[in-house]
């Protein structure tokens, strides 16, 4: 987790991202459908003066759906809870949050696939009907009690939507999936954030970090501030496209945004695999990382790109994949070997 092309947030990022988040929906950029969707969804609400119904996004890390939340819980003008599957180890942790919300409160709910089974019940009623049903007492003296609670709207947010179980996916009126972003809007991106943080980039410089940041919002921005701190070492702090492109090439970013992890991953499957079709758990036994991170964090924008294939078979390096790492493009897998 400690590259600087990982999408999920270091502490920097944290800190940084607060500033640089947008707080309503027009001020986001990219995204359009996702946009154009949830405005309609917003405004109807507000013109019922009711909750905006129970929201799911998924996707990739890094694309923005903690900031989605924080617009839809600014666009209803309430206020915004935050939690996460992992900390809601059991159903009196849920039971404290959705008792203590007001009347149109956004309660937002990260890496909710990780909901434990037993907090994931206490959830259904919470969401479907506004109660939950709290024990008091222990042994044959125990009893339930049925606490009513307001109505309030519920963002989940999760990178895996195929772990999330039937019954919980259904309870979401709205569901959004969150795509990797197009190079012009990531330049946008890093031309607003380098004006918020005061960094004097040309625009040129501007659409090399992005082509760089691998379609990821968070990978751009944090890419942006190393830029600023070679720029401010080696030259005199303003940012063209020459100094960014020195700047990516020192932190091995090569132009299609991949680093080094990236490039093991596929030399690997050509040198050692034969191209593929090869297993996630090969993989991720022979270059040293856990299956998870391979499918979650490297896979998806690989295979975006067009790097990676994903077949019944397994994984395959393809003949892009084999260019650029300067292979014979001749020894790249075709359909016909494949199937």
């Amino acid at each position: 987790m400690d590259r600087i092309l990982a999408a999920t947030p270091d502490a920097d990022d944290l800190q940084t991202e607060l500033s640089l988040r947008p707080k309503l929906l027009r001020e986001y950029i990219g995204q359009q459908k996702v946009k154009a969707n949830l405005e309609i969804s917003l405004t109807a609400a507000r013109k019922r003066n009711e909750p905006l119904d129970h929201v799911l996004l998924f996707g990739p890390p890094g694309l923005g759906k903690t900031t989605l939340a924080n617009i839809i819980s600014n666009e209803m003008n309430a206020s915004l809870r935050s939690t996460s599957g992992p900390a809601l180890e059991k159903p009196g942790d849920l039971v404290a949050i959705v008792t203590n919300l007001e009347a149109g409160d956004v309660l937002f709910i990260d890496e909710i696939h990780r909901l434990p089974p037993i907090v994931e019940e206490v959830l259904y009623s919470a969401m479907e009907d506004f109660h939950v049903d709290v024990v008091i007492g222990q042994g044959p003296a125990a009893r339930t009690l049925k606490v009513e609670l307001p109505r309030f709207t519920l963002v989940g947010a999760t990178t895996r939507a195929g772990l999330l179980t039937a019954p919980l996916r259904a309870r979401f009126g709205i569901v959004h999936r969150l795509d990797f972003y197009d190079v012009e809007a990531l330049t946008i991106i890093v031309r607003r954030s380098s004006e918020i943080l005061g960094i004097p980039t040309e625009r040129d410089a501007s659409s090399e970090i992005a082509r760089r940041a691998r379609g990821t919002p968070r990978i751009a921005n944090r890419l942006l501030r190393r830029v600023r701190d070679y720029a401010e070492v080696r030259h005199e702090g303003r940012v063209n496209a020459d100094i960014a492109r020195e700047a990516l090439e020192m932190l091995e970013v090569d132009e299609y945004g991949l680093d080094e992890i990236d490039r093991k991953l596929l030399t690997t499957i050509i040198e050692r695999f034969g191209g593929g079709p090869v297993g996630v758990n090969a993989i991720a036994s022979s270059i040293g990382e856990d299956r998870g991170t391979i499918e979650d964090l490297y896979e998806p924008y690989l295979t975006q790109i067009g790097f990676l294939q994903r077949t019944p078979r397994g994984r395959v390096a393809s003949r892009e994949a084999y260019v650029h790492l300067g292979y014979p493009a001749a020894h790249a897998r075709t359909q016909k070997d494949l199937f």
